[in-house]
């Protein structure tokens, strides 16, 4: 990295901006692991004997789990050493499985993360695409119809529309697999999540396009857009380096939003195409009350959601020099204030 890259990325990111947002960040993710561990401490039942599972449960076992696990202390004592250990990525040890919960969270969390990729590339394909168009087209034929099929999508639970997809693809044409994740990490692999894939990024397609349609809608009617006009530019070239310019950041937003929904999807998905990954760990140890396991899970779920979000908060100033801080100044003048409204691009075209 050269040192003019270093100047400006340190001029986009000032070092208070990323403190406040990683300061935020774990704060967050404090709140977030006791609230999960304070329900499932509320759960009905002795956490010793869940804890215990089938075996059976004499006082003497009943009293060793409870010292072990410091079940006999306060609940604040109780989450400072399971938080300590957390912090040391020792997770405990699953009650159904006896294994350890880092190991099974590791064995699983590949295939939830190729998932929710593969996902998330649908999403981005057919969302982004289809909102331009829409909002190129607002108020025709072919925007009322993208948005029909966005309602429709967006009211498709994502189990019922992996089921779609199972008998039409898998039964009926043949085209790919229906169940289980495949062999390997390669085409086989790729071949097993095509399906599982769609169902989850048709479920927020809707969402990524509506965002996209009310931002390029917003766009074609700033000034700037009439003033290009005006001058003769193309409007291929407007497309380009005005309107898309524009709605990258709120559409950067929406896809923060959309990481978290996809991550929460893989619940459902997973369990109707068979594909052993966190969705379905989560499933089978909340069946069993293995509690280690959903505690640590819940816990992983949350800090990858903080940390979609922590990205996305960090990227837009570097998109968008409007949301970079800057040093407090008095009021500008009129002039000042239009031209900053302007993209870098119409700006220069005035000036020239």
């Amino acid at each position: 990295m050269t040192a003019t890259t270093r100047s400006r990325l340190s001029a986009a990111l000032p070092a208070g901006l990323v403190v406040r947002r990683l300061g935020g960040t774990l704060g967050l993710l404090v709140v977030l692991s006791v609230a999960v561990f304070a329900l499932l401490q509320a759960a009905p039942g002795d956490p010793a004997q869940t804890l215990l599972g089938p075996r059976s449960a004499t006082p003497e076992a009943l009293a060793a789990v409870r010292a072990r696990h410091h079940l006999d202390s306060p609940m604040a004592v109780q989450y400072w050493y399971w938080l300590s250990d957390a912090v040391r990525l020792d997770l405990g040890t699953s009650i159904r499985t006896g294994e350890s919960v880092v190991a099974a969270l590791g064995d699983r969390l590949l295939l939830t993360g190729q998932l929710v990729g593969l996902g998330f590339a649908v999403a981005l394909l057919l969302g982004i695409p289809l909102g331009v168009l829409a909002g190129l087209r607002n108020r025709r034929v072919t925007d009322r119809a993208v948005q029909s099929l966005g309602v429709v999508a967006l009211s498709t639970p994502a189990f019922a529309g992996g089921l779609v997809l199972i008998y039409v693809f898998s039964l009926m044409l043949g085209w790919f697999p229906a169940y289980g994740p495949g062999e390997g990490a390669g085409t086989d692999r790729l071949t097993h999540l095509v399906l599982p894939a769609l169902a989850l990024g048709l479920a927020v397609t809707a969402v990524l396009l509506k965002l996209t349609r009310a931002a390029v809608i917003r766009e074609l009617g700033r000034e700037h857009v009439t003033f290009a006009r005006a001058r003769g530019v193309r409007e291929r070239d407007i497309l380009l380096r005005y309107v898309l310019r524009g709605t990258v950041v709120p559409v950067l937003t929406g896809i923060g939003l959309i990481l978290a929904y996809l991550l929460a999807g893989t619940v459902m998905v997973e369990q109707v195409f068979a594909l052993p990954g966190l969705g379905s760990l989560l499933v089978d140890s909340v069946t069993f009350r293995d509690v280690p396991v959903v505690q640590a899970e819940a816990l992983l779920i949350a800090a990858l959601v903080c940390l979609a979000n922590l990205v996305t908060d960090l990227v837009q100033p570097l998109l968008d020099p409007q949301l970079r801080s800057a040093p407090a100044a008095g009021p500008p003048s009129a002039a000042k204030a239009s031209a900053s409204a302007l993209p870098s691009g119409a700006r220069e075209e005035g000036n020239a």
